[in-house]
């Protein structure tokens, strides 16, 4: 049987961050878990949404906004760095 959560230290090494970090971020209510017994586990189905497997339409909209942002503001300083 496939396990559908995972525990704070793997989705520490997941994002590359450490364990006191994701601990944090739990405690805070910025990533959502389930406490069993003393530890937390975290949805793998939510962990796809933080990690950036999973977009939704709103999420889309605003990186291509901040893309479009980006490209407008620097735009000549871009295509500057992509020529060296």
């Amino acid at each position: 049987m496939e396990n559908k959560y995972i525990t704070i230290p793997e989705l520490a090494k997941l994002l590359g961050i450490s364990r006191i970090a994701v601990y944090k971020k739990v405690r805070k209510g910025q990533i959502r878990a389930v406490k069993i017994g003393r530890n937390f586990a975290i949805s793998k189905k939510y962990i796809s949404g933080i990690i950036g497997k999973d977009l939704n339409e709103q999420d889309k909209k605003e990186i291509d906004n901040a893309i479009r942002k980006t490209v407008q503001e620097y735009g000549e300083v871009l295509r500057l760095l992509g020529r060296e």
